[in-house]
């Protein structure tokens, strides 16, 4: 596989009823297609060599008998090909008749697999013609002299790729095979289908497919009737969909009279990831899994040149669109939600809150504002402190006073400046070195002023730092990464600009909205260094450690998946391509997996702060990790990577 990643197809061919050799053409020329494009497995839809509208012609012996040709044909002349392909067709066995999905690679038949749930209501007639898999006695089947496997268990195995088979109405049933396939190891399942349309069936069945690949955890794959079949009382759309985990991939559009093709890759890495995290995936088996399951091996191409053709999203944490306010909205009442109770059962009368004119500080005033709102305390029961030090410049002073003032909280100005200078003199240590000691000397002064006045106050203070932040330990122990209540703790820095954007066109009076807005425009800096001779900012945080949407995009990977460093730096040159060059992104890929192992310990005791979404480093919950374990194995491998 390349980086985890199985390219699969979902195509469905022009059909005319009845006639198996004009049909199985249509199914060469789709399957040659798609090995052009680098398709490793690939379906066909249900009873695809005949048709799925024959009706009674099922039982005319010279349909069946011309299909078994047909597919002995297709199979003979595709045999230079080695996609797994699965196509629909009727099979006699045990004097009966089946709706079956056929196996073939390369010239060989592999296995068969019988649909289980026939449907027989409404416009659905199978039962007139078709026998359940669930009436099988023979674990066989006869093809033109030849025995085949034949189960609708049956599992095709390549490596870590476990491919199984379920058939159109199988999917709509209470538990679909594809449930018990998946925990038999199935990470891909294909359903080779012939659906009808019907006002808003489609939206119905896009998410029972994506919903069925998310309680499965797996790639499904389907694909079904489309232009050709009859039309004497129904009409079929021609469906292709490509769903992974409950998110969809790549889908048709319905309605053509072309013939279709959709592609896309399944990560096995990532479900297999999923499925190891989620220990509660095969809780229950032991109850459901009492027939065995029947392993064919097939070999997968790894073909050359291999192409992402799935979209990579660069901002992993930011939906886009109508879905932005839509999270959004969440968020914060996620984030007030917690603070809430924190303040109840604390009985706190007052929070405070250090506001420097950044961004994370800007959050959480507003998470601040609103909890109180929502518990109907009046604003001014909150405590904003800006703390002016040695490299506060003007803009961000100005506009942290401007916020705390328009939002209708209580405004205390500390300066640090006389305390930090005491400080150096206690511990002989000259102010015109601007070290680590002249830096996190100021992070703690105003850390200590934030918990006396809490003290003084019988208040809480709201810390301030985000998840990036804590990923990259960019933190003063002890300093700015302490507080009573972190509410911006699982909120990266990619985010966290997206929310005060939105607070500012959507919640606040315009004398905070233009506040707000520069403070998003403002450069990220935790302003510990004196500015420039114009009085602009010197110290820029990601000309230190690199851009945050990177290494956003790098935390996504690497907790939300376990992914290599490798499969990051690939997935990371598609999503940002045009944007950084390769040797960038490997730079800054090292620096993040080098100060993640590094600045473990800071995240070994953080204070309690709400999860808000999928990526969380709460050492209670979501992430706990030794504090000197090596990051040896990672580094070398990212210094092995090519530009």
């Amino acid at each position: 596989m390349n980086y985890g990643f199985v390219k699969v197809a979902a195509a469905v061919p022009h059909v005319q009823v009845a006639d198996c050799f004009y049909n199985i053409e249509k199914i060469e020329r789709l399957m040659r297609q798609a090995s052009e494009k680098g398709v490793q497995i690939m379906a066909f839809p249900e009873l695809a060599v005949t048709a799925y509208t024959c009706l009674d012609l099922f039982a005319q012996q010279t349909l069946l008998d011309n299909a078994e040709k047909a597919l002995l044909k297709l199979v003979n002349d595709t045999a230079d090909l080695d996609i797994l392909t699965f196509v629909g067709i009727p099979l006699r066995t045990e004097n009966r008749l089946f709706n079956t999905a056929v196996a073939f690679q390369g010239g060989r038949i592999l296995g068969v697999v019988p649909k289980t749930h026939l449907s027989n209501y409404k416009e659905f007639q199978e039962q007139r013609w078709f026998t359940s898999a669930l009436e099988l006695q023979k674990p066989t089947i006869n093809i033109c002299g030849q025995e085949y496997p034949l189960d609708n268990y049956l599992l095709f195995n390549s490596g870590h790729i476990s491919v199984g088979i379920e058939i159109c109405e199988d999917l709509w049933v209470p538990v679909p095979p594809s449930s018990l396939l998946a925990m038999k190891g199935a990470n891909i399942i294909f359903n080779i289908s012939a659906s009808n349309e019907l006002i808003g069936k489609h939206n119905y069945l896009s998410s029972l497919i994506c919903q069925q690949s998310a309680r499965c955890i797996a790639g499904y794959v389907y694909a079904s009737s489309g232009f050709g079949e009859s039309s004497t009382d129904l009409v079929f759309a021609g469906n292709g969909i490509i769903a992974e985990n409950g998110n969809l991939l790549a889908k048709s559009p319905r309605f053509t009279m072309e013939e279709q093709l959709v592609v896309s890759e399944i990560d096995i890495e990532t479900l297999q990831n999923d499925r190891m995290v989620n220990n509660s995936f095969m809780r229950g088996a032991a109850g459901l899994l009492k027939k065995e399951t029947q392993t064919i091996d097939f070999e997968v191409r790894v073909p050359g040149g291999f192409e992402l053709t799935r979209p990579v999203d660069p901002h992993p944490f930011t939906p886009s669109g109508d879905a932005l306010k839509e999270r959004c909205e969440e968020i914060f009442q996620i984030q007030v939600a917690g603070l809430a109770k924190r303040i109840l059962h604390a009985h706190a009368q007052t929070a405070v809150v250090g506001i420097s004119g950044g961004l994370d500080s800007t959050l959480a005033l507003l998470v601040t504002v609103m909890t109180f709102d929502a518990l109907k305390m009046p604003r001014e029961q909150i405590i904003g402190i800006t703390m002016p030090g040695f490299g506060t410049t003007g803009r961000t002073y100005n506009n942290a006073v401007n916020l705390i003032r328009s939002l209708g909280v209580t405004l205390k100005e500390i300066s640090i400046k006389e305390a930090c200078l005491q400080h150096f003199k206690d511990i002989n240590h000259d102010p015109s070195v601007h070290d680590v000691t002249y830096e996190n000397s100021q992070a703690r002064e105003r850390t200590q002023i934030l918990m006396d006045v809490a003290n003084q106050e019988n208040g809480l203070v709201i810390g301030t730092g985000d998840l990036s932040e804590l990923a990259l330990g960019w933190a003063t122990y002890n300093g700015d990464h302490m507080s009573m209540y972190g509410v911006n703790g699982s909120i990266p820095k990619t985010l966290v600009k997206y929310l005060v954007e939105w607070v500012a066109n959507n919640r606040v009076d315009e004398a905070s909205r233009l506040t707000l807005l520069d403070i998003v425009d403002t450069p990220i800096s935790p302003e510990l260094i004196p500015a420039d001779e114009n009085g602009n900012i010197k110290q820029k945080t990601e000309d230190l450690v690199g851009p945050y949407e990177l290494h956003d995009f790098f935390l996504y990977h690497f907790l939300r998946f376990g992914s290599h460093p490798s499969k990051i730096y690939f997935l990371a040159q598609k999503a940002f391509a045009g944007a950084y060059d390769n040797a960038t992104i490997k730079k800054w890929l090292y620096t993040f997996f080098r100060r993640f192992f590094q600045q473990q310990f800071k995240r070994s005791c953080l204070p309690d702060g709400p999860k808000v979404g999928s990526v969380s480093l709460s050492p209670r919950g979501d992430w706990r990790m030794p504090s000197d374990a090596v990051s040896r194995l990672w580094l070398e491998e990212i210094e092995s990577l090519s530009l």
